[in-house]
């Protein structure tokens, strides 16, 4: 991080704030997106300019002008990194006001185009593959979870009888998921009377290098955990390749599987609610699983029998 000079006794200059903010992002990737925004700040408004003298009506214009004309992501992108500047040099103490109280971020219209038709899922989970990845496509769809939340699942953690599991969401966050007949048929085939440990591990043992901590105690062999996820299990977690059946790659994204999901649940819904109307009854949907959350016979997660069908 260069120097921050001040402008005359009263001010830091727009390029020093703008190199002290990037130089608090350990992350390349991120550093590089803000920097698209600040940079074009720092030409816009001269690097000379005071930081601390940047004004509302001015930065909204500006703002407005350079990407309005953009899609809603971009313009929040941009948006979300120029305010994260802005509280960077508040807490600085180098501005006082808020230059961009005059933008508001804009509502991104849903995505359907990521998630697969009725008809890919049907097609991917009828395939003829590898037991393992037939698990993870069934649950994966079922439970409208993401890829790493499952890949990271440990036998303990399934409550087989309810058909749900507690996985640790995206920020930590612990959850609930449950799946249908699909998982429920394949899962104990899966299990193969295992008790304990990991839920999806690689075919073969491990390797001698491989710590233990990243092993099957049982049966020695690797743990499966998603590309990403280093340090998502323990401090010293590997991240092991999966050789995925070949088609999973050639025709769906994990996650393109569950937004596909997400989008037949919602279809589904609005057809129920539909049907019922006609018929002159409005029911709730469905919410399966509901036993796993609040029932009052749910299992522990130590005495769950995992072997149930």
């Amino acid at each position: 991080m260069g120097q921050v000079r001040a402008i005359g006794g009263r001010g830091v200059r727009l390029a020093d704030a703008r190199a002290a903010f990037l130089a608090t992002i350990p992350a390349v990737n991120t550093r590089r997106g803000y920097a698209v925004a600040l940079d074009a700040l720092v030409r816009d408004f001269g690097p000379d300019s005071d930081v601390g003298l940047l004004e509302p009506e001015r930065v909204g214009g500006w703002f407005t002008l350079k990407w309005g004309n953009k899609s809603a992501q971009t313009f929040n992108v941009r948006l979300a990194a120029l305010r994260s500047a802005r509280e960077y040099w508040r807490k600085q103490g180098w501005l006082v006001g808020d230059p961009l109280s005059r933008l508001v971020s804009r509502a991104v219209p849903p995505d359907h185009s990521r998630a697969l038709t009725r008809d890919e899922v049907a097609a991917l989970l009828g395939m003829d593959a590898p037991l393992r990845e037939r698990v993870l496509w069934h649950m994966l769809y079922e439970t409208a979870a993401r890829a790493e939340e499952l890949l990271l699942l440990d036998i303990p953690d399934l409550d087989m009888p309810n058909r749900c599991a507690t996985v640790i969401r995206k920020g930590g966050a612990t959850d609930i998921v449950a799946w249908q007949t699909g998982t429920a048929r394949l899962l104990p085939r899966l299990l193969a009377g295992r008790r304990t440990g990991p839920l999806y591990l690689t075919d073969r043992k491990a390797k001698s290098v491989v710590a233990k901590t990243d092993t099957d105690p049982d049966s020695g062999r690797a743990v499966v955990v998603p590309a990403g996820a280093r340090g998502t299990r323990g401090p010293h977690r590997r991240v092991f390749a999966w050789s995925v059946h070949i088609a999973s790659a050639a025709a769906f994204e994990t996650d393109s599987c569950r937004r596909g999901r997400g989008v037949h649940s919602n279809a589904d819904a609005d057809e129920r609610a539909h049907l019922g109307t006609v018929a002159g009854q409005v029911r709730p949907p469905l919410r399966r699983g509901i036993d796993c959350v609040a029932g009052p016979h749910r299992p522990s997660r130590s005495t769950a029998d995992v072997t149930s069908p």
